[in-house]
């Protein structure tokens, strides 16, 4: 449960900090319009994430529109047509009640706009930006044949590109109402996104020639690009067929990027059922092809999975398209260049190549902080408990009431008066015994004579049975839960880190108050023996010889002499061997108060020490899972903040104040409750009163230089410096922006790439990353420069590579020519339109 809630409670924190740092985080702005376009059922889950990643990069990506070309359901409506189920779904969700009917129209309730108004707003501030276009559903076809069946019903069915058509030309119009957003309104960027094994993609040349054609009629020129998701991982039970599917796709890709690629088709339709035909080439259809794959050049799965190709999707189309501030120019920075890039990619042969990329991001690192907080606090409250009050082992014992003078006092106060004795002269006695008959006897027989038993049974009656009751009702642990809870809040205080010492059976600095006690027990166990030595003597001696008044010749008056001596002597000390025993039996009790206290006492110092030592080791895996240079110094470097932040709180609040009930309150109560209440009210002062202070506010440059300067105030060889820092985290960087697509280097006979920086050009850490390799770099490097607060962001770029290079291809080949050969059709088109297979 502690790691638990440590867990949600540093997540909770990161997602905090990513929002707070982001909003400050100077953005980009796009310099023409952008529109994403989706093709297929299965790249749905891209779409709320890419276009999250525009609006919190781009400055003007409120504008930024997108469609999604998908079956959305094929229910069927009234009329006859078949609508588009739930549309998109999320943040973005477009038509949440209908999404597009199969003629393309959107079907929403009565008084729908399509688009939000600013009432209906989401919490980030953006509209809903999604529309939906309908194509045929693949759900529940053969899957043999489902490619196949899919084109010839798009081409069949007219209402798809009727539907298509409107679709395209509304959002055309949206576009148009943003247009004060833009630089320029001359070109629109057009980037179309599918999943490799989608069998919607077979209808890619319709929609994508369709698109550019209704966007031209607006824009002067529609620069289209694809990116084609592969999920590797996703293939599962099905990877022959999705294997198949998606090396289908490939080889149809291959033939659309041909210098010589033609299409022609009657894709515009007029409000009347008029076809108009569209041409295309002989070019290739898009303008650059990127391949991104869930694994990465190495054969690994990157930690964010397919969370970084969303990311390159964002970055690339901001890189792309953006406004360059004069600036960059002034200061030198390398700009992204399209058709150097390009040109780049083609190789010696003049064979167009594809692209890929990779992405990695360094931020300041809040899940590891915040933890580091939180063990630090708890290390720093736990330390101010154990180091509480130096008391002596007098004031020990004098605070639990247990001095032998606080002792005897309570014995004391639970007898009856000792005046009481004098009544039992009162005492009716057996017969009427003279002098005589007595002066041979010893006190118990004359006791024993004269009254039997009644004055044992008298005395214990009123004073041995009306103590015991009292002392019955004494209970140690009430008595001190008040003083010891006051003590807890004093200033310095006792707590049960004292409490576990003092109640040891060997104490150390001060003495243990339950061996003084077992002491003072061995003590009155002497005085006990001695008196009731000295009263079995005293028992034995005759009345003769006693030292009481005798009147002669007045017989009765002497034996009531006696009487008054026999009780005097005999029955004061009766009670004083029963105070003494009294005040054993409340020394017995308070020994095993002590005894249960110290029990007590130290489960919670056991239970404070695990938690310690649990919230220790959470801080360190949080710092050793992720192995980032970013990481570094994280433990040394917030012990120091953590204190001084604690120390300036106590200093403005008074000491104490982490005690109080606004903070921690007692930590010992907390401790009855178990331990994870103390973390969970920790956690609570973490955020509210630690984690919110200016230290832990720095923007994210600021914040890395100080952990990485922590090595002067610390001896520790470990502590890295400012200059490894930046080297390890530089190469943490290009490690993690690793390409996302596997190939056969030993056949790739052209690589080209690019790289570049998204930061604060003018920060430490990028004027060193600028020179890290500049004699041995042979790749081109440039900086997006951003006033940046949440950290460095690095995007590589890679192409030149052909499909007959992936290790996707080459292993699907396989399974695509068998499934071939045992009658799948996996294409809308005769194989005589597709180019060989490499």
């Amino acid at each position: 449960m502690i790691r638990t809630e440590a867990l949600v409670y540093a997540e909770q924190y990161a997602a905090q900090e990513e929002a707070l740092h982001s909003k400050g985080d100077g953005r980009s702005s796009i310099h023409y319009p952008a529109l994403f376009l989706f093709l297929g059922d299965k790249v749905s889950p891209a779409i709320e994430p890419v276009l999250m990643r525009c609006e919190r990069k781009w400055d003007n990506a409120a504008g930024v529109l997108a469609l999604h070309a998908g079956a959305h359901g094929g229910k069927e409506q009234s009329g006859g047509n078949e609508a588009g189920g739930a549309a998109v779904q999320g943040r973005y969700a477009g038509m949440e009640d209908g999404g597009a009917g199969r003629d393309g129209t959107e079907q929403r309730p009565s008084g729908s706009t399509g688009w939000d108004s600013k009432e209906q707003q989401s919490a980030g501030g953006s509209r809903e930006r999604v529309m939906t276009m309908s194509l045929p559903d693949p759900a529940g076809r053969d899957p043999r044949t489902v490619r196949q069946e899919v084109y010839r019903e798009f081409h069949e069915d007219g209402r798809y590109l009727a539907g298509m058509n409107r679709t395209l030309r509304r959002m055309g119009n949206s576009i148009a109402d943003y247009g004060r957003l833009y630089s320029s309104f001359d070109v629109i960027h057009l980037t179309i996104i599918t999943r490799v094994d989608d069998p919607l993609n077979v209808l890619l040349p319709e929609v994508a020639l369709l698109a550019r054609a209704v966007l031209s009629q607006s824009f002067k020129s529609v620069q289209t690009d694809l990116y084609t998701l592969i999920n590797e991982r996703e293939q599962g039970d099905n990877f022959g067929y999705s294997s198949s599917a998606g090396l289908a796709f490939l080889r149809e890709l291959d033939g659309m990027q041909l210098p010589d690629y033609t299409f022609k088709a009657p894709l515009l339709v007029t409000e009347d059922g008029l076809s108009i035909p569209v041409a295309h080439g002989p070019s290739a259809l898009f303008d650059l092809v990127y391949l991104l794959s869930d694994k990465n050049e190495r054969g690994m799965t990157p930690v964010n999975g397919m969370e970084d190709n969303y990311e390159i999707i964002a970055h690339i189309s901001l890189l792309k398209n953006r406004v360059r501030p004069s600036s960059d120019q002034a200061s030198g920075h390398g700009g992204y260049n399209n058709m150097t890039f390009k040109s780049g990619i083609r190789g010696s042969t003049g064979r167009q190549g594809y692209a890929s990329a990779g992405f990695s991001a360094v931020r300041r690192p809040s899940r590891p902080v915040a933890m580091a907080v939180l063990y630090h606090a708890f290390h720093i409250l736990a330390a101010k408990l154990q180091t509480g009050g130096a008391l002596s082992l007098r004031e020990r014992q004098a605070l639990l009431g247990l001095t032998p003078e606080a002792l005897r006092e309570r014995a004391a106060g639970l007898l009856p008066d000792e005046a009481g004795i004098a009544e039992m002269t009162g005492l009716m006695s057996h017969g009427r015994p003279s002098y005589s008959e007595l002066k041979p006897l010893s006190l118990r027989e004359a006791e024993a004579l004269l009254f039997g038993d009644g004055g044992e049974a008298y005395f214990r009656s009123n004073f041995a049975d009306v103590s015991a009751a009292r002392a019955a009702a004494l209970d140690p642990a009430r008595e001190w839960a008040a003083v010891l809870a006051a003590q807890e809040q004093a200033a310095p205080p006792v707590t049960f880190y004292q409490l576990a010492e003092w109640t040891a059976e060997q104490g150390e600095a001060g003495g243990s108050v339950l061996n003084a006690l077992r002491q003072h027990m061995g003590g009155l166990r002497s005085a006990l023996a001695s008196a009731e030595e000295e009263l079995e003597q005293l028992y034995a001696q005759s009345v003769e010889r006693q030292p009481f008044q005798r009147v002669p010749l007045l017989d009765k008056r002497t034996v009531r002499n006696f009487i008054h001596y026999l009780f005097e002597s005999i029955y004061s000390r009766k009670y004083e061997i029963l105070r003494l025993k009294l005040e054993l039996g409340i020394a017995l009790r308070y020994d095993a108060a002590l005894e249960q206290l110290h029990a007590e006492s130290r489960a919670k110092v056991q239970t404070m020490q695990a938690l310690e030592e649990e919230l220790r080791s959470l801080a360190l895996s949080s710092i050793g899972r992720s192995g980032e240079a970013v990481d570094q110094n994280i433990m040394e470097y917030y012990r120091t903040v953590t204190a001084e932040v604690m120390l300036d709180i106590e200093t403005r609040r008074g000491q104490g104040i982490f005690f109080s009930d606004r903070f921690m309150g007692s930590i010992s109560e907390l401790l009855r409750q178990g331990g994870p209440a103390v973390v969970r009210r920790l956690i609570e002062v973490c955020r509210r009163e630690l984690l919110t202070a200016a230290p832990f506010t720095l923007p994210f440059e600021e914040e890395l230089l100080r952990r990485a300067n922590v090595a002067a105030a610390y001896e520790n060889r470990e502590i890295v410096s400012r200059e490894e820092l930046f080297k390890q985290l530089y190469l943490g960087l290009e490690d993690g922006a690793a390409i996302n697509v596997r190939l056969f280097e030993y056949t790739q006979e052209h690589r080209h790439e690019e790289k570049y920086f998204f930061g604060d050009s003018g920060s430490e850490f990028l004027r060193y990353a600028l020179n890290a390799d500049s004699t041995t770099r042979i790749y081109r490097l440039g900086v997006v420069h951003e006033q940046r607060r949440s950290g460095v962001e690095k995007l590589n770029l890679m192409g030149g590579f052909h499909l007959e290079d992936l290790l996707y291809y080459r292993n699907g080949k396989v399974y695509y020519e068998t499934y071939v050969q045992n009658g799948y059709k996996l294409h809308g088109v005769d194989e005589e339109q597709l180019p060989e297979l490499r």
